[in-house]
């Protein structure tokens, strides 16, 4: 897998319109760009109440579907919003990322009851994310995929975790990692599952249903159902199993 770096897309010979309808629209025409600027311009940064208002009413117009009851807090940012799909009953916290960018990917899905928390981002990079019902994003948060990332119902991110659904290649020494492809198995994390404060999950690795990872721990492999895994690299060193 590769992909071009923002600055390359920035720095293109195209338009300056183009660029942005790329980057951050995600389609192409005057209309669309009119409408998300409108949205973004009158909902983004209005605090207290009346933002709060407003992005409930605007934001469901730039994305590709949107439930009842759903937060936007202030300053959310979205990139490429009709791929972002969003059930009911959903909390979006300030300064979130909902980020679906990519040519071929079908973005972001977020079920009925999910919160997402403050300053927690969403990143795609012609990936999918998908987080289930009742799965819950702390702070400081980061969910990246250049493939897919499931995170599954009920499952629980403490602040500052990290799944990290993509990787580099590095294997030629002569070349700069930047200029190597990109590779991406992508993650799973199962229903019920707790994410300690910190923790990281990588790529290419499956957290079994209920399992818990301690905090600040580094995920390389396997983590199996029910199993408690700590450490860097992280080693199951128990089971929930009665």
């Amino acid at each position: 897998m590769t992909g071009s770096r923002i600055q390359d897309e920035l720095f293109s010979p195209r338009s300056p319109r183009a660029k942005y309808a790329s980057l951050v629209v995600g389609q192409p025409g005057l209309a669309a760009l009119l409408k998300y600027e409108l949205v973004i311009g009158l909902a983004q940064a209005r605090a207290g109440a009346p933002g709060l208002v407003l992005r409930k009413l605007l934001y469901p117009w730039l994305l590709g579907s949107c439930g009842r009851n759903v937060v936007f807090g202030q300053n959310v940012v979205l990139r490429h919003p009709h791929k972002i799909h969003i059930g009911s009953n959903v909390v979006i916290d300030d300064n979130c990322l909902l980020d679906a960018k990519g040519e071929t990917n079908a973005g972001i899905r977020i079920a009925d009851g999910v919160f997402v928390g403050r300053n927690s981002i969403l990143s795609c990079k012609d990936g999918d994310i998908e987080l289930n019902t009742g799965a819950n994003i702390g702070f400081n948060c980061e969910v990246f995929s250049a493939s897919r990332v499931t995170i599954g119902a009920g499952v629980l991110m403490a602040a500052y975790a990290y799944v990290i659904g993509g990787d580099h290649d590095f294997s030629d020494p002569g070349k700069s990692v930047l200029d190597q492809s990109r590779t991406s198995s992508g993650v799973t994390i199962g229903d019920g599952a707790w994410l300690g404060a910190g923790a990281k999950v990588l790529d290419g690795v499956t957290v079994g249903s209920h399992a818990v990872v301690g905090a600040g721990a580094v995920v390389r492999e396997a983590v199996p159902d029910g199993a408690v895994a700590v450490g860097v690299p992280a080693r199951v060193v128990s089971s929930r199993a009665t």
